[in-house]
């Protein structure tokens, strides 16, 4: 990890992507080109071995690297983006303690933005890593973003 760990307890991004809630993840730094979120392991995030199971690594990286491009300037507006390719290289395991992703946008374009992601735990070994490209959605290619509920209808 590049930088000192932010406290577990703050959450940048409050009410923002219900799936956090569901896997217990934080956005716990954000800044332009920078996500971080942290999720302290419990028995819900154990395989039938007894380690972290796989997805909620990969979730972390998706969230991270996704967040890391969607950072606004604008205080109240947001930025979307949908994920157009992901991969993940798991290179250790955890049976507890707290997991960090660590998401560095490497490129952007017009539409698109390239990111590298780094997965460490409480020890700071990394444990995963990945590489993802991200499409913004209509109106989240710039810093301004959009008022919420602005922009093309989902559905």
């Amino acid at each position: 990890m590049t930088q000192s760990d932010p406290s577990p307890a703050t959450d940048l991004d409050p009410g923002g992507a219900p799936y956090h809630a569901l896997l217990g993840l934080t956005l716990v730094q954000w800044e332009e080109g920078l996500a971080r979120l942290a999720c302290t392991v419990g028995d819900q995030h154990r395989n039938r071995s007894g380690i972290v199971h796989g997805g909620l690594i990969l979730s972390m990286i998706d969230q991270a690297a996704g967040y890391s491009g969607l950072w606004c300037s604008v205080p109240g507006h947001v930025r979307k983006a949908v994920t157009l390719d992901l991969d993940c290289r798991f290179t250790g395991q955890v049976k507890a303690g707290r997991l960090v992703a660590e998401a560095k946008v490497a490129q952007r374009g017009r539409n698109i933005f390239f990111v590298r992601t780094e997965v460490f735990d409480e020890a700071g070994r990394m444990v995963a890593f990945g590489a993802s490209t991200h499409r913004w959605r209509a109106g989240s290619e710039t810093h301004v973003g959009q008022p919420p509920g602005a922009g093309p209808k989902e559905g």
